[in-house]
């Protein structure tokens, strides 16, 4: 990778945690606003420098939200979490009209967050947000288990190595979907050296399972969605049901209660919509912005 296309890591303290995010500055003198990434459940902002990349003359900031990547924090018991950390950084490095791109649980942070800092967004582009039917989050603020730890919780933590990790997922889905150049991402920054030798996920299996496990708990995601005044894309996967992890988990009904919501149907993708085809992912996104 060109020194120029690299990012600059950067962090910011936030609810007494370490926030960390990646910085491509763009041209010099650009002051359009910038694209701001929030990433799914169990990856991290450097899984999206394919596409950061593709706005070279714009300054481009992805997050690792709490307890993924380089960021601090443990598992969670509420979703509003995350968008309390989102809307402290915003508030922090004073983000003005920006361009939000989420996906997955991201997706849903950056509407919530979009609600509660409305001068933080001009436009909002989601990837198979999770945001299901009204009844899914009435069942109660309990995980999508009851009491039973999602399976994440089980997955293999330890690697000799990113190269190892590779060997281990490139064949398996959804990894085997992705873009190489996001699969090689996920590897090499997903994982974190242990002083003792080796290296370990970065987004441990409790930090993930917890995340899947309070999918209920922000019930006011639909409030939010309502208040909203910029323009909002939602892309939307083939719709397969819960039970398949590359279904879309996003209402259809949900484009329809935002002001200026746009729905974009593609079930020639799955759930991972970004990481299987970067390119056509910004190509959504600059012509969400020039619609």
């Amino acid at each position: 990778m060109p020194e120029a296309a690299k990012p600059v890591t950067r962090s910011v303290r936030v609810n007494d945690i370490a926030l960390t995010y990646y910085e491509w500055r763009g041209a010099p003198g650009n002051q359009e606003p910038p694209v701001l990434i929030a990433h799914a459940t169990g990856f991290h902002g450097r899984c999206y420098g394919a596409i950061a990349e593709r706005f070279a003359d714009r300054r481009v900031i992805a997050l690792d939200l709490r307890g993924h990547g380089r960021s601090e924090g443990g598992p969670v018991s509420h979703w509003r979490t995350f968008v309390d950390d989102v809307t402290a950084f915003l508030d922090q490095l004073r983000i003005r009209r920006a361009i939000g791109v989420g996906h997955s649980m991201g997706a849903h942070v950056l509407l919530q967050a979009a609600a509660d800092r409305p001068e933080a967004f001009s436009l909002l582009v989601l990837f198979d947000p999770v945001i299901l039917p009204a009844e899914y989050y009435s069942q109660g603020s309990a995980g999508s288990l009851g009491d039973a730890p999602h399976p994440a919780i089980r997955r293999k933590r330890d690697f000799a190595s990113p190269q190892a990790m590779m060997e281990r997922f490139r064949t398996r889905e959804p990894y085997s979907l992705f873009a190489p150049r996001v699969f090689e991402d996920y590897c090499n920054f997903g994982l974190i050296e242990r002083a003792d030798g080796g290296f370990v996920l970065a987004c441990t299996p409790e930090m993930e399972a917890s995340v899947y496990g309070s999918s209920r708990s922000n019930a006011g995601i639909f409030e939010a969605a309502k208040s909203l005044e910029i323009p909002v894309t939602i892309v939307r996967a083939k719709q397969t049901g819960l039970a398949d992890f590359k279904g879309s988990p996003t209402w259809p009904g949900l484009a329809g209660t935002i002001r200026n919501g746009t729905d974009l149907y593609r079930p020639d993708m799955t759930h991972f919509h970004p990481f299987e085809d970067p390119e056509d992912a910004v190509r959504i996104i600059v012509e969400a912005q020039s619609a």
